[in-house]
C-alpha cells in the first residue's frame, strides 16, 4: 500500500503565508493499493488535488467518510473523477445504514453547490445496504471501523493489506467531559491501533487550548503521544492540526512530541502531517 496525505488540517480551510508547509486544506487521504484501486479517506478540501491526480484513470474509487461533519465532506464537488462517464466511485456510510452518507451528493442540490447529482457523469453507488467492513471484505480488503468521542459521532478506520496496516482516526476527545459523548475507552483505541505501520490521530488541540474547547470532541496533541506509545505503533502522526496553528507552532509542537515520545517508546516515529507527505508500505 501507499498512504498519500491531501489534507491535515481541521474545521476550516485554512490557507496563507502562515500555513505554508504543512498545508491548509482540510482533511483528506488516499491508499493506493497494487492493482490501482484507491481508498479515499475523507473528503475535505484537500480531496481536490487528489482527484486531479486520479482524473482520466479507469480503476474504481471507494470513498470512507468518517462522519459527515462539513470539513469532512466539503471537497467533494470539486473532486475530478465524479464529472468523468463511466468513472465508477463507490462511497460507504459515515454510520451503516444511514442513508444521509449521501450528503456528498446530497450537498449537490443546486442551492448549496450550483452542480447538481444529475449531472454528473460518473457512476455512484453509495453502499447504504451492507456494512461497509462486509463489503470490503467480499471485495478482499480488510476494513475495520471504532467509534470515536466526537459530538454527532465519528469513525476510526483500519486498514490491513499484505501484513501492513494505515489506522485513520481524525476527530476524537480523548476524555470527554459529557457522558454521552463516551463511546470509545482509551484501552480499545490501544487495541484497535496495535502494532500499525502508520496512526493518523487528531491532535488539534494544545493544553492552552482545552479550557475553552472542552467538550468539542478532539484531542490534545499529548493524548495522541500517549495512544501510540501505548499501541506500539511504527509511525505516529499528529493531524488535524486547529485552523489557527502556524506552521512555526507545528513545529514546536512536533518537537515537544518527539521528546515526549522518546520517554515514552523510543521506537515509535513521530511527526506532524503535512500535506504531500508519502509512506510505502
Amino acid at each position: 500500500m501507499t498512504l498519500k496525505l491531501w489534507g491535515v488540517r481541521g474545521s476550516i480551510p485554512s490557507p496563507g503565508p502562515t500555513t505554508v508547509r504543512y498545508g491548509g486544506n482540510t482533511s483528506c487521504a488516499s491508499i493506493h493499493l497494487p492493482d490501482e484501486r484507491v481508498i479515499v479517506l475523507d473528503a475535505g478540501s484537500g480531496v481536490r488535488n487528489l482527484g486531479r491526480t486520479l482524473f482520466g484513470k479507469k480503476s474504481p474509487v471507494y470513498m470512507l467518510l468518517t462522519h459527515d461533519h462539513w470539513d469532512h465532506i466539503q471537497g467533494f464537488p470539486f473532486f475530478a473523477p465524479i464529472y468523468e462517464a463511466g468513472r465508477e466511485v463507490y462511497m460507504f456510510p459515515a454510520k451503516s445504514g444511514h442513508a444521509m452518507m449521501c450528503t456528498l451528493v446530497m450537498q449537490m442540490d443546486g442551492a448549496r453547490f450550483p452542480v447538481t447529482e444529475d449531472e454528473l457523469r460518473s457512476t455512484q453507488h453509495c453502499v447504504t445496504n451492507t456494512h461497509a467492513e462486509a463489503w470490503f471484505a467480499s471485495h478482499g480488503l480488510s476494513l475495520r471501523r471504532i467509534s470515536t468521542n466526537h459530538p454527532g459521532g465519528c469513525y476510526g478506520i483500519r486498514i490491513d493489506e499484505g501484513g501492513k496496516s494505515i489506522v485513520y482516526i481524525p476527530d476524537n476527545e480523548m476524555k470527554p467531559p459529557r457522558e454521552q459523548d463516551r463511546t470509545t475507552s482509551f484501552d480499545a483505541f490501544v487495541k484497535f491501533c496495535a502494532g500499525a505501520d502508520v496512526l493518523m490521530h487528531d491532535s488539534q488541540y494544545t493544553p492552552a487550548d482545552y479550557p475553552l474547547k472542552k467538550g468539542w470532541g478532539h484531542s490534545l496533541w499529548s493524548e495522541g503521544i500517549e495512544l501510540a506509545a501505548a499501541a506500539n505503533v511504527k509511525q505516529y502522526l499528529m493531524f488535524h492540526h486547529d485552523p489557527d496553528r502556524t506552521d512555526d507552532q507545528i513545529d514546536a509542537i512536533e518537537a515537544e512530541a518527539k521528546a515526549l515520545m522518546q520517554k515514552k517508546n523510543p521506537s515509535v516515529k513521530v511527526n506532524a502531517a503535512r500535506e504531500g507527505m508519502t509512506f510505502e508500505l
